[in-house]
C-alpha cells in the first residue's frame, strides 16, 4: 500500500510543479517575481499544504522580492489548482527557497578557482573523442580488409 501512496504523491507533487510552473510564466504578472526555478514540490500525506521549492537567479534583494511576490500570487494558484486538480482538499502553498543550486554553483567556483578541470561526466577516461573513433574502427566492418562479395 506504501508503494501506491508515495505513487500518488509523486504523480500530485508533479502535477502541483506543472501547474504552477505554467502560471507563473504565462500569468502571474507580479514585477516582483523574477527568473525563478520550481526545484520541486512536496505535499503532505493528508494533502493539508505543499512546500513548493524555488530556485531564483539574482542578488539577495531580488530573490527576498521573488518570494514575496510569490506568497502574494499564492490565493490565485491555489484557485488555480483547484480548478485543474480534482483533490480531496487544495494544499496551502508555502514556497520555500532552495539553495541547493546555490551551493552547486559555489562548489563549481571553489573548483575551477582550485585549477581542478574536467570535472563531470563529459570529461570521463573512457568518454574521449580518440576513444570514440578507436571504438568504431574495431567495430565497422567497413573499416577493415576489404572483403570479396560473392557473386
Amino acid at each position: 500500500m506504501r508503494n501506491v501512496a508515495s505513487y500518488r504523491m509523486r504523480r500530485i507533487n508533479e502535477a502541483l510543479k506543472e501547474i504552477i510552473g505554467t502560471a507563473l510564466t504565462q500569468e502571474v504578472k507580479d514585477p516582483r517575481i523574477g527568473f525563478v526555478t520550481l526545484t520541486g514540490v512536496d505535499t503532505a500525506p493528508d494533502l493539508s499544504h505543499a512546500k513548493v521549492f524555488v530556485s531564483v537567479y539574482g542578488k539577495q534583494a531580488q530573490k527576498d522580492a521573488t518570494l514575496e511576490g510569490l506568497r502574494a500570487a499564492r490565493p490565485y494558484l491555489q484557485r488555480l489548482i483547484n480548478e485543474e486538480l480534482t483533490l480531496k482538499r487544495t494544499p496551502t502553498l508555502e514556497f520555500v527557497y532552495d539553495a541547493s543550486v546555490d551551493q552547486g554553483m559555489r562548489i563549481q567556483a571553489l573548483l575551477k578557482a582550485s585549477g581542478v578541470d574536467g570535472l563531470g561526466p563529459e570529461c570521463d577516461p573512457g568518454d574521449r573523442p580518440e576513444d570514440d573513433q578507436r571504438d568504431r574502427s574495431e567495430d565497422d566492418p567497413g573499416n577493415g580488409p576489404n572483403e570479396e562479395e560473392d557473386s
